[in-house]
């Protein structure tokens, strides 16, 4: 396949990006600096999330795409969302995976709201979950096959296995999972349909 990945430099963008090189895809990543080790089967896009050509460019040819941009108190999550979601209609791309946060799965607390709003969080700010809202409810409104990976506390550490997922829910008791197994679990989402047009939680 030809894949687009967003957040290629970061902790679990950069784990899909390995997965999808070994496995023989064709890659494009847009990137902000040039930080990424050469592939022959890796294309490095120098530019900005937040410019619809950069955007644009990243998803030319694509089959799929991954998103894995964080929130780093800045809006640049919810900016390059609507860029992204116009490419991809502009290009007739149907498939996008992207990592949210487990804030923005349903609260089990109170129903009706999200984990973030309805206590189930300790997480005193809210920016983060806030993004990661609004790029939910711009996929949620449109007819494309997405999946938004829901990762609760995220420490670094290679994929173990042994997790448990739960659409659109933290799976009970659940307190953290680590990089790799997010990695390797929003990556096989390429191949799955169960989670189309949902959040799922992920955690041990």
């Amino acid at each position: 396949m030809k894949i687009a990945i967003f957040g290629a430099t970061g902790r679990v963008g950069g784990q899909i990006l390995k997965r999808a090189l070994a496995d023989g895809h064709e890659v494009k990543a847009l990137v902000r600096s040039p930080k990424l080790d050469e592939h022959p089967s890796l294309e490095v896009i120098i530019g900005d999330v937040r410019k619809a050509e950069d955007v644009e460019r990243t998803l030319q040819g694509a089959d799929a795409v991954f998103s894995a941009i964080g929130t780093d108190r800045t809006t640049t999550l919810s900016e390059a969302m609507p860029l992204i979601i116009g490419a991809m209609k502009n290009e007739g791309i149907r498939r996008i995976i992207t990592i949210g946060t487990a804030g923005i799965l349903n609260s089990r607390l109170t129903p009706g709201m999200l984990r973030y709003q309805g206590g189930d969080s300790n997480r005193k700010l809210t920016f983060a979950a806030e993004e990661h809202e609004t790029v939910f409810r711009l996929l949620e409104a449109i007819d494309l096959d997405w999946t938004i990976v829901c990762p609760t506390y995220l420490p670094d550490g290679k994929a173990r296995g042994g997790y448990r997922t739960e659409k659109d829910f933290l799976p009970e008791g659940g307190k953290e999972i680590t990089v790799g197994d997010t990695a390797e679990f929003a990556y096989g989402q390429l191949e799955n349909s169960e989670f189309l047009k949902s959040r799922v939680g992920i955690s041990y």
